[in-house]
């Protein structure tokens, strides 16, 4: 994958999750219901909404982070043993940071 296309993917996966975020901020705010019962329902609603936007935020970090290590020269380069990143796992992952053998370790 060239510095082009990574940069590009990244760009594109950002403007996804910041307008995926925007759209789960907008449902947030939105006005409650008055009866008790869609009340309740809603409060469920918005705790769900709440675990997505705070992924779509996390994503949001990830993929600028991602962004600096290519601007520096490090993107896909594993942060654990230093080695590449297989072009397979940041097609998949475009925001990885570490390779699959450590991702793997990781998990242990």
């Amino acid at each position: 994958m060239t510095t082009i296309d990574s940069r590009q993917r990244l760009e594109t996966l950002l403007a996804e999750y910041i307008e995926r975020a925007t759209a789960i901020e907008r449902d947030l705010s939105r006005e409650h219901a008055q009866s008790f019962s869609e009340q309740a329902t809603e409060r469920q609603n918005d705790m769900v909404l709440q675990g997505l936007l705070e992924d779509a935020r996390s994503g949001i970090k990830e993929v600028k982070l991602a962004l600096e290590r290519l601007e520096a020269g490090t993107y896909g380069e594993c942060f654990k043993c230093g080695e590449d990143i297989h072009s397979a796992r940041l097609e998949a992952l475009p925001a990885a940071t570490l390779c699959i053998n450590c991702a793997d370790s990781a998990q242990i």
